[in-house]
């Protein structure tokens, strides 16, 4: 008698339905899309819930962004009120009133698009700092995966942050030695200092808001079923070591933009801006030597002061190396006297330099005429910069980019760390030190840690078999969801 091969487990037949939902703003939006596009191209059906405000902003400068991602079968973006008026201002001084907001208007809607019959959702992949996902998640009877869009290094400074307050290192006094060491970060005690902890501990009470929100938000990455984060194990192994304790289903599947060349590599994954691309830096660059030109962006969302402007711009011209700078509309804060440049960056500017408005910053990464990458240090950033074999001066502005720089220097040597100093001498004197002085040293770092980057991305390596887990996880955990 011919036997009749069984039937594969549910689950292989049925494509799982995830939702993936980011925090509105550009960092976390950015590494969310490319989750879900490798998520896509396995195969699973996605919706990206955005808020409306950000989905906005992306439809509008990232001309391809429909057409990149509507094209991935049972692919779908929806959105959703983040609850603010329209002209808030959404920025870091804001950010406990958008959570709030979220967390307040959300939630039933969220509930209404889970259960919804007609397109029934299997896994969520929420955002790690939206914790009332987790609830709704929990009353329903969905699994929930966390995605982290910080580092693993900065993920563990915040968890561990009620020891540090207990342990009386928190909070720092107005006249102490910001680079005392801190004891109480498991695996940092030998290198980690005031300076160095995340922004928000510089608070003067340690029951502040915002510290006392990312704590509480950080602390409930172990309600979940999961926790994903853009990194990979040659780059933070033992931090990752102490999180496993606490958060033992870990997915390290990054870096994101190398592992998507990786999967797809006909795929040419242009940015998902919020600003317009001016591509003309692009042919600016062409005519520069190879490695000569320093380029400088410091994100979507850090300010400055126009005077801090200055000091940057007197340390690029006096250091006689060629730049590309990026200034956003919004960059400086305060825009009196924006237009009065002294004569001499002027002058200097046109003879060695290049200013635009937004760049293809991976792109420009990779440019034979980029030689060094002056940075704030967002994780995204830090990512692609050594994914391009990039050395960095790290100038950090707020969240996880004063501990993220303290890493790039002192643990991982792939740069140099100028946190809390604006002075044009610095700025020169480091400028020269990456693309000359030291040269070297930083380029075999930045060589070494790129090849293991690449490696991890690629068939076989950690990256690469964690996301295999987690691809097989959800369609595990969507094939109890849909049997139970």
């Amino acid at each position: 008698m011919e036997q009749v091969p069984r039937p594969g487990p549910k689950y292989a037949c049925y494509p799982p339905h995830v939702l993936i939902w980011p925090l509105p703003a550009l960092g976390h939006v950015n590494s969310m899309l490319k989750l879900a596009e490798l998520l896509s191209h396995a195969g699973i059906k996605i919706t990206f819930l955005n808020s409306e405000h950000y989905h906005e902003r992306l439809v509008r400068h990232s001309s391809d962004v429909f057409s990149r991602y509507m094209n991935l079968p049972g692919f779908q973006f929806k959105t959703i009120t983040d609850g603010l008026p329209k002209d808030h201002p959404q920025t870091v001084d804001n950010f406990h009133e958008l959570l709030n907001s979220l967390a307040s208007v959300t939630p039933p809607l969220l509930k209404d698009m889970l259960t919804d019959a007609k397109s029934p959702v299997h896994c969520i992949i929420s955002d790690g700092l939206m914790s009332f996902a987790i609830d709704v998640a929990k009353q329903v009877g969905i699994p929930i995966i966390y995605f982290r869009t910080v580092s693993a290094c900065a993920f563990w400074a915040y968890f561990c942050i009620p020891e540090i307050i207990d342990a009386g290192e928190l909070p720092i006094k107005g006249n102490e030695d910001m680079d005392r060491l801190i004891k109480h970060v498991p695996g940092m005690e030998k290198f980690l200092r005031c300076r160095d902890l995340p922004s928000f501990c510089r608070a003067e009470d340690p029951m502040d808001m915002n510290l006392q929100l990312v704590v509480s938000e950080t602390r409930s990455s172990v309600r979940a079923d999961g926790l994903v984060l853009n990194t990979f194990e040659d780059l933070e192994g033992p931090v990752l070591s102490q999180i496993r304790a606490h958060c033992p289903k870990i997915y390290t599947i990054g870096p994101l933009n190398a592992h998507l060349k990786a999967r797809i590599p006909e795929n040419t994954h242009s940015s998902n801006s919020l600003w317009e691309v001016d591509r003309s830096c692009i042919a600016w660059l062409d005519n520069q030597p190879s490695k000569s030109v320093i380029f400088v962006s410091f994100g979507s969302v850090a300010v400055m002061q126009r005077d801090q402007l200055i000091e940057f711009w007197y340390g690029l011209v006096n250091s006689h190396k060629r730049f590309l700078w990026v200034i956003r509309p919004d960059l400086i804060s305060g825009k009196d006297g924006e237009n009065q440049i002294p004569k001499e960056l002027d002058k200097a500017t046109k003879e060695r330099g290049y200013i635009a408005g937004w760049v293809p910053q991976e792109e420009v990464l990779g440019h034979k005429a980029v030689g060094g990458f002056l940075t704030h240090c967002g994780w995204n950033s830090t990512l692609e910069s050594i994914v391009a074999r990039m050395p960095m001066i790290c100038w950090p502005s707020f969240a996880d980019q004063q501990i993220n720089s303290r890493f790039v220097d002192e643990v991982w040597k792939l740069g140099l760390d100028m946190k809390d100093l604006c002075d044009r001498k610095i700025v020169e004197k480091m400028v020269n030190e990456l693309l000359v002085e030291r040269r070297a040293a930083f380029m075999k770092s930045a060589d070494r840690m790129a090849n293991l980057a690449i490696k991890s991305v690629n068939e076989g390596g950690s990256s690469y078999c964690n996301l295999d887990h987690l691809i097989n996880d959800i369609r595990m955990m969507s094939s109890k969801s849909e049997n139970s």
